[in-house]
């Protein structure tokens, strides 16, 4: 495994020891929000995410969930990029990690972009976990889709 890889790993085990976002939060009252609940049927991993929006910014993400260190590392990364961003931002920065997911490593991760999210490059490689690091990015797209 190349110095890389792990730096790649080690980001993934912390994040998913930290699990940034964890614990489903209330929307603040009169707020927008928006909300999903994804579940993989083939490994079990499920997540339940709240997107809350100031304007067109992400104000707020949080989630609760269980599964694989990968769903939820996966979860946690995108609760620290998601934050205070606009939602086109968050938008596009789903696409960018949905196309890196679908390469199956053809594609490097652009670290400029996606922060910690460019650990999940290898996990591209593998199709079988590639909807575990998807789960909560289609949590949040389907939740900002709710609350528009």
């Amino acid at each position: 495994m190349s110095g890389l890889e792990q730096l790649y790993q080690q980001i993934i085990l912390d994040h998913a020891k930290r699990r940034v976002g964890d614990g489903l939060q209330e929307p603040a009252t009169g707020g927008r929000s928006g909300e999903s609940h994804q579940h993989n049927p083939i490994c079990g991993d499920q997540i339940r995410l709240r997107v809350e929006l100031d304007g067109s910014r992400i104000a707020k993400v949080s989630w609760e969930g269980n599964g694989c260190s990968i769903s939820m590392a996966s979860a946690s990364v995108l609760t620290e990029l998601a934050e205070g961003v606009e939602q086109d931002e968050l938008l596009e920065l789903i696409d960018v990690f949905r196309e890196l997911m679908r390469s199956r490593g053809s594609i490097e991760a652009d670290e400029e972009v996606l922060g910690d999210g460019a650990a999940f490059a290898g996990v591209a490689k593998f199709p079988a976990r590639v909807k575990c690091a998807m789960l909560a990015w289609v949590a949040a797209e389907n939740a900002l889709l709710a609350a528009a």
